[in-house]
């Protein structure tokens, strides 16, 4: 089976509209920030965001189609990867729930590979927090990687009719202190969400290759 891998970079609001395929392939796509973004869910409303701070740091404020929190991105902090499976192929799952179980297995042999083993998914509902609608770390989704309490691998999805888009972030360096700064929320501070996500250490090039051939193997069995 033909798998598309392709790499692109850009602004965080140009590879969160980046149009779905016209291929029938199933696609990877390494996503490169070319700034630090602050990227709200679906449903955040802008009033959360200190926006004088963020342009006074250079720091983009973007909007992803699917839900969950806020999602720092660039800046070496997290690994993006969507994976795209189309409608006829045999990984296709109508269950959201469940839709995601074989990504996070591929990604925990990936990551076993390059040192970060004893991952666990989390095949519950998705649990909430304080924190959780507003910093999608805080959270546990359907799929999602954990090592003990912190979260290493984020999942959302976007659903069309002919494509599941599950969007990936592995986190790398996680330092929510920015927050503190970019955020006007009252009773909120990144010391709550402190220790919500793992930092990995991985490198970018490792990653994309050993997990991208993990993911490959899944969807091509």
């Amino acid at each position: 089976m033909t798998i598309i891998e392709e790499r692109w970079s850009g602004s965080a609001q140009e590879l969160h509209s980046r149009p779905l395929p016209e291929s029938p392939e199933p696609h990877l796509w390494w996503l490169e920030c070319d700034r630090t973004s602050l990227v709200l869910g679906s449903t955040q409303s802008n009033a959360l965001v200190n926006e004088s701070a963020c342009r006074e740091r250079g720091i983009d404020v973007a909007r992803r189609r699917s839900g969950g929190g806020i999602v720092i991105v660039g800046s070496g902090r997290v690994v993006w990867l969507d994976v795209l499976i189309p409608r006829r192929h045999a990984l296709w799952n109508d269950d959201v729930s469940t839709a995601g179980r074989w990504l996070a297995d591929a990604w925990a042999r990936g990551l076993a590979e390059v040192g970060v083993s004893g991952l666990e998914r989390h095949d519950g509902p998705m649990v909430r927090t304080r924190w959780s609608s507003l910093v999608c770390f805080d959270g546990r989704g359907p799929g999602e990687l954990f090592a003990g309490e912190a979260k290493v691998v984020g999942v959302s999805q976007r659903r069309t009719r002919d494509w599941a888009r599950f969007q990936c972030a592995l986190s790398i360096h996680w330092d929510p202190s920015i927050l503190d700064e970019l955020l006007v929320v009252d009773g909120f501070s990144s010391h709550d969400v402190a220790s919500s996500a793992a930092s990995t250490g991985l490198g970018y090039e490792d990653v994309r290759r050993v997990v991208g051939a993990t993911i490959s193997e899944s969807i091509g069995a």
